[in-house]
């Protein structure tokens, strides 16, 4: 799952875009994640309830273009993962993480793509001249808080 969702940063970063198929197949790996686990019906639910509540409120988002559509989409499938127990710490990691690609795009707004320079045109991907990529601050920050939550059990045993 974190593969999928440092390709879709990247992915994001290039072409301000997010792949349908990869947001759908990380939310479905929720549904796979939860079956192994046993997780209970009644928490599959609010987890569920969260995500629909985060794609409302990221959907007026998208109408009033402040938004893209595929932030949208893979924000509330990040808090699908996240839960009630994780809506919280995710929600400011990502903000976060945000924040920082916010002003890194602000900052990279006049470098072209083009540039000669390697470095230059790397950060020149950022500029907001074509947008903010948040998938970028949803990918880390998100997948920090889902991953870590997968890892402690395993830190915590030894």
């Amino acid at each position: 799952m974190l593969c999928a969702l440092l390709w879709l940063a990247a992915v994001d970063v290039r072409a301000r875009r997010l792949s349908n198929r990869a947001v759908l197949l990380i939310g479905a790996m929720f549904f796979v994640d939860a079956w192994v686990k046993r997780l209970p019906l009644h928490d599959v639910l609010i987890h569920v309830a969260i995500a629909v509540f985060v794609y409302a409120v990221c959907a007026v988002l998208f109408a009033l273009r402040m938004m893209g559509g595929g932030d949208a989409k893979l924000a509330a499938v990040i808090f699908l993962w996240s839960g009630s127990g994780l809506w919280l710490p995710a929600l400011m990691l990502i903000s976060m993480t945000g924040l920082v690609v916010a002003l890194l795009s602000l900052a990279t707004r006049r470098i072209c793509t083009q540039h000669t320079s390697p470095p230059m045109r790397v950060l020149g991907l950022f500029s907001s001249e074509r947008g903010v990529p948040y998938g970028v601050a949803l990918a880390f920050g998100g997948g920090t808080v889902i991953v870590l939550t997968g890892l402690l059990p395993l830190i915590q045993l030894r």
